[in-house]
């Protein structure tokens, strides 16, 4: 018994127990009670069920402790089912030597572990000594069932003691002080399974005044629900003035270790919860990332056709409504396609920051959905857009051209028609033939004016002719009229050429035979028919259309009509003159009594049409000049909008360029922390939005000048194009930079970055960023490494290369220097920890089972493993166990679902 309580003593002083507390109490309870057959009797039922609980899992057990252990079989047996090792081959004889080397070989073992049997021999168990049996029993227990307990730096039996006493802290009638009487009334034992299983004890109807039958509920729902066999009986403890201290502690640890695997259970549980979070919250990530992209790349799919489409209209109103939808397109459509743009692109570098902070492989797009593929998709959109919008213009510029040339051209063609109407009629007359002399050379110099008449349009024919050439090489969509009408002409001007030489031909050959001509008639015909082709000039011209674009063009315009003006008293004279002539005539008549006929033989001209014509004429001037002056006015009011508009122009301009600057100069700033990076990044994105009425006015200010048909402006190098691309360059940059620097502080945080870190990082990458643009190229980035006293050789730097610049862009950007700066110093999440933990979860198996998962995980995480865990394919697997060892390594990329 000494022997016994030495060996106690020495396992208890290794775990820090003095003797002075809890070996005194142990002494005296062994040297009064150890004895006691009351004791002796609860020892042997205990701890051979203790035995049993683990011989079963080798398929045996024993009846009586002290005599089935007797030839070291069994000894040697139950050793490796409670360490799992494998103890040296036992001897097979049944000699008492056998059965000595046998013990000998199991207390070897337990010495091994560190436990030092004072007093036990083989000699003694083959003998079948109970007392030493039991004593070598219990030595077993402590090391293997009670020994590893450890509970807040207390381990063993103040650990479980410890542990006992928090679980069962809440619980009324309970107060567990010690493993002897504290565990008479059974209330103990409850709490303790009601605590981790509530389902399977209602602890508010046990009563402390039945013990017999508290233990007994404990006793059989831990040997039915919880595999704890019963190893204790309810009378034997009730009867007893102080329980088996050491019977009571082998019950209890049963119960540590049941339900201490169940809280690593759950703990484990809780690890893989957080790890399937955070992939999926990724994967949430990355299907958003997708279906935004798949959106914008659709409708960049759809409007560049529209974009791509040149059929042009053939009015000014079909054209100007096209004006209309491109404009609606660039002020309605298109922003919140950048936004989304821009908010794709952030997304996508937040993702990936995600990724590289939880240690998992990058994310990598459907194929043609990269960041890359959208900017260039993008890319195209604007290239098609600007040769739209130049196309627009260039056609409504065309049909504008169109248009005066076909009112042109129809002006023209009517005076020229009106002209001609009935003149090959005159000109197939006969009436030569019974005129008289008199006639006949008012015939012949009625002819000659008319010839000189005829001469005289010819230039408006060719004029004619030139405008409808020139419609047809601009496409007019009536050209077949024009064409037709313009033939007609033509055709007819033949005609007129033959019948005039024709005509001329026939009065020759007459004109022999008549002298008299009257000189008068004939004087008059002549003045009269330049004037009336000057009048009939002047009168195209002061109704002729004109089209200008600048004040320049109507300034010549006005000085040529002033030119014009100088020239009417001049003519004001030749048609007094001409009037004159008339008057001669009359008075000629009236002094010699002549009768006249009423008509001049050698011209169809009256005095009546040339001052009608001048009449004409005269009303004319004045309503020209109003014309001009109105398209003067119309040119200065175009002006001031171009001066308007190069106004906002030439300051908006600038301040996006400092702008961009300041965004710049900002993102490089080392001199305060990255919080005060951000508020100026803040502040700066706050005064751009507070801009945007000033790129709206100026919006409105363009869309004055096109409806104003204005081309061009000198007074400002800047278009409205050059204005929208350097501010929505602006809104994406300050977008972009205070994403990057979110992702810095992010990275910052989660990596334990402390400030001044960051500012040495950002102090050598600014050093060695040669070109200034925020990248280091892949020399510069070897020189910062070797320049912080990196070891380089062309492998290693491939590697690092390979994790800085994953997509061979051949840059590194500031992000991708500081997460390798961090990276190799940071605790992570791994996948051998995530396996790990399922292993807790399978019992140790190699494979997991659904309803495993399902009753240790969450419902919706239990599903998301079970829909991507593949089925195990080990000889120990059952029907439907999934393989947790692949589906942890794919959580990080090192192996495929």
């Amino acid at each position: 018994m000494t022997t016994i309580i030495e060996s106690y003593t020495q396992y208890h002083q290794s775990y820090g127990v003095t003797e002075d507390t809890y070996m005194a109490q142990e002494e005296d309870w062994d040297r009064d009670l150890l004895l006691d057959p009351a004791w002796e009797k609860q020892q042997r039922k205990t701890f051979t069920a203790w035995c049993n609980s683990h011989l079963r899992k080798a398929g045996t057990q024993i009846e009586n402790i002290e005599d089935d252990f007797r030839n070291g079989l069994k000894l040697m047996l139950l050793l490796e089912v409670i360490s799992g090792e494998r103890l040296p081959k036992p001897d097979k004889g049944k000699m008492r030597f056998h059965k000595i080397a046998n013990v000998n070989k199991a207390l070897d073992f337990i010495a091994s572990k560190g436990v030092k049997l004072v007093s036990i021999g083989a000699e003694e168990i083959v003998d079948g000594n109970l007392k030493m049996t039991l004593g070598m029993i219990w030595t077993i227990i402590l090391r293997f069932a009670i020994q590893d307990i450890s509970v807040e730096e207390t381990s063993a039996k103040e650990g479980l003691l410890l542990w006992c006493q928090r679980k069962t802290a809440p619980y009324r009638n309970v107060n567990v002080q010690n493993f002897h009487i504290s565990w008479k009334d059974g209330l103990a034992l409850c709490a303790l399974i009601h605590r981790h299983r509530p389902d399977l004890i209602d602890y508010s109807k046990l009563r402390k005044d039945d013990p017999i039958g508290n233990l007994n509920t404990a006793f059989e729902v831990a040997e039915k629900y919880l595999d704890i066999p019963k190893m204790l009986d309810a009378e034997d403890i009730v009867n007893s003035p102080k329980p088996d201290e050491k019977a009571i502690m082998t019950y209890v640890s049963c119960f540590y270790h049941a339900f201490a695997g169940a809280e690593q259970a759950e703990t484990a549980a809780n690890r893989i919860c957080k790890v399937l979070a955070v992939n999926q919250e990724n994967e949430k990530m990355m299907e958003e990332y997708e279906k935004l992209a798949s959106e914008l790349l659709e409708w960049i799919r759809r409007t560049i056709p529209w974009l791509e489409n040149r059929t042009s209209e053939k009015t000014m109103n079909a054209m100007q409504k096209k004006l209309e939808d491109f404009r609606d397109y660039r002020r309605v459509h298109k922003p919140p396609r950048v936004q989304e743009k821009c908010q794709l692109e952030i997304n996508f570098n937040t993702l990936q920051t995600k990724l590289r902070l939880s240690n998992r492989p990058a994310f990598m797009p459907s194929e043609g959905k990269m960041v890359s593929d959208i900017a260039n998709a993008w890319k195209g959109l604007e290239q098609v857009e600007k040769g739209y919008e130049e196309w627009l213009l260039t056609e409504i510029r065309r049909l504008e051209r169109l248009e005066h040339l076909a009112e042109k051209f129809k002006q023209k063609a009517s005076l020229h028609e009106s002209w001609t109407r009935g003149k090959e009629e005159l000109l197939i007359l006969k009436d030569y033939e019974s005129a008289s002399l008199t006639e006949i050379r008012a015939m012949m110099r009625k002819h000659e004016a008319f010839e000189s008449d005829l001469a005289a349009h010819q230039d408006r024919v060719e004029q004619i002719a030139a405008i409808a050439q020139e419609l047809n090489e601009l496409d007019y969509h009536d050209a077949a009229s024009v064409n037709n009408r313009c033939q007609a002409i033509c055709d007819q001007w033949d005609n007129l050429g033959t019948l005039t030489q024709k005509r001329r031909d026939s009065l020759e050959r007459v004109e022999k035979l008549l002298e008299t001509i009257d000189q008068l008639y004939l004087e008059f015909a002549k003045r009269a028919a330049p004037f009336n082709n000057w009048m009939d000039g002047a009168t195209e011209d002061l109704q002729d259309m004109f089209i200008v674009h600048s004040i320049e063009e109507i300034q010549s315009l006005i000085t040529a009509h002033e030119q014009f003006k100088v020239t009417i008293p001049e003519a004001d004279k030749e048609k007094n003159a001409i009037l004159g002539i008339q008057a001669e005539i009359q008075k000629i008549a009236h002094t010699y009594s002549i009768k006249l006929s009423g008509i001049n033989p050698y011209t169809s001209l009256t005095h009546l049409d040339i001052s009608t014509k001048w009449d004409t004429v005269k009303r004319l001037v004045p309503h020209r000049d109003q014309t001009l002056q109105e398209e003067l006015a119309r040119q200065q009011a175009n002006e001031r909008l171009r001066r308007q508009f190069a106004a906002q122009a030439n300051i908006i301009g600038p301040w996006i360029q400092t702008k961009m600057e300041e965004i710049g100069h900002i993102s490089v700033d080392i001199s305060g922390s990255l919080e005060d990076q951000m508020n100026h990044l803040k502040q700066n994105e706050q005064n751009i939005i507070n801009y945007k009425s000033n790129i709206d006015k100026l919006e409105g200010d363009h869309q004055l000048i096109q409806e104003a048909l204005i081309f061009d402006n000198k007074h400002t190098s800047y278009t409205m194009e050059h204005i929208r691309v350097g501010w929505e360059q602006l809104l994406t940059t300050i977008a972009r930079t205070i994403n990057e620097v979110e992702n810095q502080i992010l990275t910052r945080d989660a990596k334990g970055i402390t400030q001044e870190q960051m500012n040495e990082f950002r102090a050598s990458f600014n050093h060695f960023d040669r070109k200034r643009n925020g990248m280091m190229e892949p020399d510069d980035f070897r020189a910062c490494l070797i320049s912080m006293g990196y070891d380089l050789g062309e492998v290693e730097f491939a590697r690092i290369m390979a994790l800085v610049d994953p997509n061979n862009a051949g840059v590194v950007t500031f992000q991708a220097f500081i997460d390798f700066m961090t990276r190799e110093t940071t605790e992570t999440d791994t996948a051998e920890q995530v396996m790990a933990s399922f292993k807790i979860l399978a019992s140790d198996k190699n494979y997991i089972t659904a309803d495993e998962l399902r009753h240790e995980l969450p419902a919706d995480q239990a599903e998301y493993c079970i829909s991507r865990m593949t089925k195990y394919v080990g000889a120990d697997g059952v029907p439907g166990a999934l393989d947790y060892v692949s589906f942890s390594f794919a959580l990080y990329g090192e192996s495929d679902l």
